[in-house]
């Protein structure tokens, strides 16, 4: 593996690890927990799904059975503050239901069987799309898989990398294909990514603290 793009991505890796260093991404005190804020982070900003993470422990509802016997319009007062919230309580209900049936409530059993059948099964439940089903393997599972999100889009296009194809499994599969399948480097390089769109490479970027932009194609796309 010594193509341009893997040297390029490991080098926007070095670089992004350089100036902001371990992100410790994801927070949460359990896998299911982890899982719960994946869900919850849909269209969301962090603070306020680590308000409703905080609702969820003093009502004492953080578990799959407990979030699955709560009536769901007292869950979705609960995660009022992530937005959504009505549709994001029935998403949570549809998971652990799904959890219930097939896997007894066991994650260890759940995250246990291939990633690939677990992936197709996380996306056949109510609710979770790619982002989130690649979130919750990577962040829950410790499985090798490459989150892509709106962050991860922005910058592999300014830089001049983006995918032939313009998908969600295009961009995925650029980054699979040049970097080493390791879960800790997945992580920790879109844990850096998401910092760097946020702090950064914004919609309206701050080029001139850029500690990309020798290779950032960005300014001679737009002018």
């Amino acid at each position: 593996m010594t193509s341009s793009n893997t040297q390029t991505l490991l080098l926007i890796y070095r670089r992004l690890y350089e100036r902001y260093g371990l992100q410790h991404w994801w927070p949460g005190d359990s896998p299911f927990e982890v899982i719960v804020g994946a869900i919850l982070t849909q269209s969301a900003a962090w603070q306020n799904v680590e308000k409703a993470i905080a609702n969820l422990k003093n009502a004492g509802v953080m578990s799959p059975s407990a979030i699955r016997n709560i009536p769901q319009d007292e869950l979705a007062q609960l995660i009022r503050s992530t937005g959504y919230y009505n549709a994001k309580a029935a998403k949570l209900k549809a998971f652990v239901t799904w959890l219930a049936v097939t896997y007894n409530n066991n994650l260890e059993k759940m995250f246990a069987i291939d990633t690939g059948s677990l992936r197709s099964e996380l996306l056949a439940v109510h609710g979770i799309g790619p982002e989130t089903a690649d979130s919750i393997l990577l962040y829950a599972g410790d499985k090798p898989v490459f989150v892509i999100d709106a962050y991860t889009r922005r910058i592999i296009s300014r830089l001049g990398l983006a995918s032939a194809v313009d998908s969600y499994d295009g961009y995925q599969a650029f980054f699979t294909a040049n970097l080493p399948l390791d879960t800790r480097l997945f992580n920790e390089c879109h844990a850096l990514i998401v910092r760097h769109a946020k702090e950064c490479c914004r919609k309206q970027p701050v080029c001139c603290n850029c500690c990309l932009k020798d290779i950032c194609r960005f300014e001679v796309i737009q002018g």
